[in-house]
């Protein structure tokens, strides 16, 4: 990793977009520190300390933080992400946005143009709802009108300026600049985290005691990671033949090739689905100043796993089944066997021992779905473990399955596309020589 971008600095065009995607991360940074005219941050930060668990864990990470101090940035591009899967599931049942999908690079720019306005939108409910049933509790110095829509509008406009950012690095920098956008929210919380670990578990110790408790805590680390990185990159191969036919005097066809399935279909889509419905009661409720009954300690991780009182983990397992079945059900949008068994038809390809058409369609629905359960099971793996430390010790840390996944994901996606971005300059070069 450190040879690839040591290599692309010494690429002028390369290093040009990494000092871009550089300066804009600063920028993000600088914005996620300034306050909200007209908020009480304390308030906000004693609602995440009496909800705790993963609500608190999630918006920490996804937002760096700000959300916490309810900084300008506070919402950060979750209502980008929202608004994105909301399109992406709406290209089920709207036709108009299917054949908008399948236009091309112009239908693709209106979807990316109504994509904009749903996440203005949604900035704006959310800001909304925010300032006017929370500002009501505490979370505006003094409420009245002028206040809130100075909140409404501050938000609002912080969630669009870092959709404008990450387009910009999209366009100008390196990688996808949303995910590089989520990134760095993370990794920003990460050295608070690593503080909070120590002071719990090292800080105090005897010196072998202190030493033992970090290498085994930099382990499970490392192990997860490495997990991580296995089932992002792991595929299951599907063997395709083209048969041979005649196009004037030229023989074409006869290639093989191969059909990618990764193994983790949907990526980190089920968790924050799974995640987003089981906080979605806490935060209700909260609105309406219910924070302490036993449904509501049940949806929230932090009782999760607690071997003092397992009651409550009862929630875990609604977790679990909620990320199978979002594994299952986006996959099921976003990848149709039948219309691929039919490209391969029409276009002379076949996988080997399966007749084409419906047989084929067949075949890969049942590879898909055996391939979907490991990933949804390897998904399940990397959830449960920082809930199982929190809950046995108490390691309440703001990165967990979700915010692992995104940055090894975004991290090798990022390398991979520095890569190929090397690699069309060297071709350039032979061409030209």
């Amino acid at each position: 990793m450190l040879e690839t971008v040591r290599k692309a600095f010494k690429v002028p065009d390369i290093r040009k977009r990494l000092l871009y995607t550089f300066l804009m991360l600063v920028l993000i940074r600088l914005g996620s520190q300034l306050p909200t005219p007209g908020v009480n941050a304390a308030y906000i930060k004693e609602f995440f300390e009496s909800i705790g668990g993963d609500a608190s864990n999630f918006m920490n990470a996804f937002t760096g933080g700000s959300f916490e101090t309810m900084a300008v940035f506070a919402l950060s591009i979750t209502p980008y992400i929202t608004a994105s899967i909301i399109i992406q599931l709406l290209t089920i049942a709207i036709p108009k946005l299917e054949e908008m999908q399948r236009e091309g690079t112009e239908g693709r720019k209106k979807m990316v143009t109504i994509t904009r306005y749903v996440t203005v939108a949604l900035s704006l409910i959310e800001s909304s709802a925010m300032a006017i049933g929370f500002g009501r509790q505490g979370l505006l110095v003094k409420y009245n009108f002028i206040n809130c829509l100075i909140v409404i509008l501050t938000l609002t406009a912080g969630s669009a300026f870092l959709m404008w950012i990450g387009e910009r690095i999209t366009e100008n920098g390196v990688g996808n600049g949303i995910s590089i956008v989520l990134l760095i929210n993370i990794v920003s919380r990460m050295p608070s985290d690593f503080q909070s670990l120590y002071k719990q578990f090292v800080k105090g110790e005897k010196l072998a005691r202190g030493v033992l408790y970090a290498a085994i805590i930099l382990a499970i680390m490392l192990a997860v990671v490495v997990f991580v990185i296995i089932l992002q990159d792991a595929e299951r191969r599907i063997a395709v033949q083209y048969s041979q036919k005649m196009q004037g005097r030229r023989t074409i066809g006869g290639q093989s090739s191969f059909i990618p399935l990764k193994v983790n279909t949907a990526g980190v889509i089920p968790i924050i689905f799974a995640s987003s419905i089981m906080q979605f009661p806490v935060v209700i409720a909260s609105f309406f100043g219910h924070r302490d009954t036993a449904i509501l300690k049940g949806f929230s991780s932090g009782n999760w796993l607690d071997p003092s009182d397992m009651k409550y983990s009862w929630g875990l397992l609604v977790y679990i089944i909620l990320t199978v079945f979002f594994a299952y059900f986006y996959t099921a949008i976003t990848f149709n066997p039948l219309e691929i068994a039919n490209n391969m038809k029409k276009s002379g390809g076949f996988i080997p021992g399966i007749r084409p058409g419906k047989p084929t369609s067949d075949y890969l629905t049942r590879i898909l779905n055996y391939i979907i359960f490991i990933g949804a099971c390897g998904l399940v793996i990397v959830q449960v473990i920082p809930f199982f430390f929190n809950g046995v010790f108490g390691a309440n840390v703001s990165f967990g399955g979700t915010s692992l996944i995104i940055v090894v994901g975004v991290v090798l996606e990022t390398l991979k596309q520095i890569e190929s971005r090397m690699l069309v300059r060297n071709y350039k070069g032979f061409l030209n020589s």
